[in-house]
């Protein structure tokens, strides 16, 4: 058995003949568990988050996104883009056109984007679990066009779910100048209907300013023929992501690039990571001052223990395996305080998941999409936890052990 192991556990589980060197050594215990809980549930609400987020722009992102490199539109026709149509992992392909205009109802105007699609978009994603209200999602028919608004661009133009009168769209003309004396010639405007639906995304990036229609309507407004500003994807059940989408960036070149949905929504989960990981880096900073509490318990271990230290150096034990004793002293308890904060961390997100008992509080029913905090364990992160703990303790107990065991020899020798 490994004699420095062999006496640091006996150590750290016998009476010691300072009653408060048992105390300081459960609270070190301690506060390198509560650190490491605070590690594990802290990083779990925040992929609950994370995953709740993608969630709601699932229902409207598609799998794969094709944009241009080049410009903001690109022709649909294109030879490269008609030959995906023949690979055997896309289950729907569906063009779109996006841009911007000014909607006006009853005297109240703002900007929108108008995003066209075709029919199939139900099938792209799905769009029919954030759509309210009484209708069929029909966009066009032989007669007029039809729109379904985000939900506070209902509040905002004051339209209400199903509005009588339609709503006037305005788009500046491509390629003409303003008309200073006559501005409105300038533009080209169009109606567009009720279909009484609207869809809630919960994000203002959607809710606040877009609206679905035709496809057809949208080239007519912004004087195109055949060109979309994407191409979207959905594949089969059982295709590979990534694989497919290397293949489409091959076969399509550089000219176009293609997105999945997080690459889609890049900006908002590169906020959420930078959030993630100021909060790991504060919190390593309360564990590596958690940890110093363990320095002091193997202070007074070693100023405690000062007659055994003598006992085994007449018996051959040399400084080197003397050290190794407290140095396994102090990592045997930044362990047993690692599993204990990552067993409670990991219970604590189970119930938290189940039974959701830490709400989001009182005022805030009704104003998210969740009335408790979101919580999802990943493994890489209880591996990185788990090692941050490890690391920081064998760092923060390495050298004043080395340091107190030091200045106990040179005591002894001058003695």
């Amino acid at each position: 058995m490994n004699l420095p192991f062999f006496v640091a556990r006996r150590y750290l589980f016998s009476k010691k003949s300072h009653n408060a060197i048992n105390v300081i050594s459960g609270v070190s215990v301690c506060g390198v568990a509560l650190a490491t809980l605070a590690l594990v549930c802290t990083l779990s609400v925040f992929n609950g988050f994370q995953d709740l987020v993608s969630t709601l722009f699932t229902a409207f992102d598609p799998q794969l996104k094709i944009i241009s490199n080049s410009g903001k539109v690109f022709d649909s026709q294109d030879d490269r883009i008609l030959q995906l149509k023949q690979m055997t992992d896309i289950e729907v392909l569906s063009e779109s056109l996006e841009d911007f205009a000014m909607v006006q109802y009853k005297g109240k105007q703002t900007m929108v984007t108008i995003k066209g699609i075709q029919d199939n978009f139900r099938k792209l994603t799905a769009i029919d679990s954030i759509l309210y209200g009484r209708g069929d999602m029909v966009l066009r028919d032989e007669i007029v066009d039809y729109v379904i608004p985000g939900a506070e661009l209902v509040s905002i133009l004051g339209t209400g779910v199903r509005f009588v009168e339609p709503l006037e769209v305005y788009a500046p003309m491509r390629g003409a100048k303003i008309n200073v004396a006559n501005p409105t010639n300038s533009f080209r405007s169009s109606l567009l209907y009720s279909s009484g639906l609207i869809f809630v995304v919960n994000q203002p990036k959607y809710d606040a300013s877009y609206m679905l229609t035709s496809l057809e309507f949208a080239r007519d407004l912004f004087q195109y023929d055949t060109e979309v500003s994407s191409i979207e994807l959905k594949l089969k059940d059982g295709a590979d992501l990534e694989k497919v989408k290397a293949l489409i960036k091959d076969r399509l070149g550089p000219d176009f690039n293609v997105l999945d949905r997080y690459e889609q929504q890049a900006d908002t989960f590169r906020i959420m990571k930078i959030e993630k990981l100021v909060s790991y880096i504060f919190l390593t900073f309360i564990l590596l001052i958690a940890c110093f509490n363990v320095i002091g318990s193997l202070s007074m271990l070693i100023i405690d223990k000062q007659a055994d230290v003598e006992t085994l150096r007449n018996l051959g034990a040399n400084d080197t395996l003397i050290s190794r004793i407290f140095l396994f002293e102090g990592l045997m308890i930044t362990f047993i305080g690692t599993f204990i904060g990552v067993f409670i961390g990991l219970l604590l997100c189970v119930l938290q998941e189940k039974f959701g008992f830490i709400s989001l509080g009182n005022d805030a029913q009704g104003s998210f999409i969740v009335d408790a905090y979101p919580v999802s364990v990943h493994g890489t992160d209880i591996m990185l936890v788990s090692l941050t703990v490890l690391v920081v303790g064998f760092i923060s107990v390495w050298y004043p052990v080395r340091y107190l065991c030091r200045r106990l020899f040179m005591k002894k020798l001058f003695q």
